[in-house]
């Protein structure tokens, strides 16, 4: 039997790689000899950089650089097995969880670190980056990221603005120079993985729909969405780039925007673009069967996350799908319309999360050897009929 696991990380706890492995050695207690192909996967969130490092055996760079609160970090990034791809998880420079709750102001978050890792990338060498956009800190449209690519922003006096942009700075911008543009730039392929459609500005935009989770007063969402649209003004008539109203432009608080006119960025799916990268239509043929998984399975699953990418391939195969969670929510049957033939947890009995996290290796290889049983069973029933 050739079993396929791709499964998404179960996010503060395993990396998709260890959650493989241990369904494969749940598996092998029943099947010694099956065939188990591990293939990481990631929706282009959180665990895309190790995802892609794992299934393609590269390796993972860390590096400090400016936090959202011009604080240093340590960031990681990821150069993919090719040695010419990188791969960037903005939240890992510019995300909202480097930030304490009682610190946060999103006029001043900046985007800056997440320049910083783009230049780092291209310094060595880097020809395609694959930006993974969500869980940022910032509303600055991107204006800190440009910043550390060498994009200067003047005043109405003509003096650049030398302090890191946040979304409260935006309409201090008179000028756009790119004179000292990173000249990298021109020359490096940006992809955009991002499943938020929404635009720059708005009731539907950066500001409005995510600024309250950063943090953003009322007054201040107000603030940052007349910054913005003020923002993708300048971007039009200076730049030429009329970006603002395009899907995705406002993104992990409009760095979506900026990507799209200062790089050469197009935009996938996150899903889809980790299903291509880590080749997992070449492991699927012959399979006998794929499980997937994420840390939990809801309704919501069915739309842009892991498992729905993992069961639109599988289905060209028509290869069954069974999705372990690390929990399963009361809708979460909803995934059987969408190519998900079977659910299984984890944790099979009420626990708390701490010790849900704790003996997850144990649990994830017990519902390993149960899928494979319950599988099993149906191939012994389909025999004697």
């Amino acid at each position: 039997m050739k079993i396929v696991i791709a499964s998404d990380s179960f996010k503060e706890n395993l990396t998709s790689l260890q959650v493989a492995t241990h369904i494969e050695k749940g598996i092998h207690k029943v099947l010694p000899k099956a065939k188990c192909t591990k293939v990481p996967m990631a929706d282009g969130g959180e665990g895309t950089v190790q995802a892609l490092v794992d299934a393609t055996q590269g390796n993972i760079i860390r590096k400090k650089v400016t936090g959202p609160d011009n604080i240093q970090v340590t960031a990681r990034y990821g150069i993919l097995g090719d040695g010419v791809t990188g791969v960037i998880e903005m939240a890992e420079a510019s995300g909202l969880h480097l930030t304490s709750r009682e610190s946060r102001n999103p006029l001043k978050m900046t985007s800056y670190g997440t320049g910083e890792l783009i230049a780092d990338a291209m310094k060595k060498g880097i020809e395609t980056i694959i930006i993974g956009l969500g869980g940022s800190a910032t509303v600055d449209g991107g204006a800190g990221m440009v910043q550390a690519l060498g994009v200067r922003f003047l005043d109405k006096s003509g003096e650049e603005i030398t302090e890191n942009l946040g979304g409260g700075m935006l309409k201090n911008i008179a000028t756009i120079d790119m004179s000292q543009v990173n000249p990298l730039i021109k020359k490096t392929k940006v992809i955009i993985a991002c499943d938020v459609v929404n635009p720059l500005a708005g009731k539907k935009g950066a500001a409005y729909v995510f600024g309250p989770q950063k943090g953003a007063t009322p007054a201040q969402v107000k603030t940052l969405d007349d910054n913005l649209k003020y923002f993708g003004q300048l971007l039009k008539t200076q730049l030429k780039k009329d970006v603002a109203t395009k899907p995705g432009a406002g993104a992990a608080g409009g760095l979506g925007a900026a990507l799209m006119a200062f790089t050469r960025a197009t935009t996938k799916r996150g899903v889809d673009l980790v299903v291509k990268v880590v080749e997992l239509e070449k492991h699927l043929k012959g399979a006998d069967l794929v499980i997937t998984g994420e840390g939990r399975i809801d309704f919501q699953t069915a739309f842009g996350k892991t498992p729905a990418g993992v069961a639109k391939a599988a289905k060209k195969f028509k290869v069954p799908v069974i999705a372990i969670g690390g929990a399963l929510a009361d809708d979460a049957p909803g995934v059987f319309e969408h190519g998900i033939h079977g659910l299984d947890s984890a944790v099979c009995q009420p626990m708390s999360l701490e010790d849900a996290l704790k003996n997850s290796k144990k649990y994830l290889e017990f519902a390993g050897e149960r899928v494979i049983r319950t599988v099993l069973i149906g191939q012994k029933m389909a025999r004697e009929k």
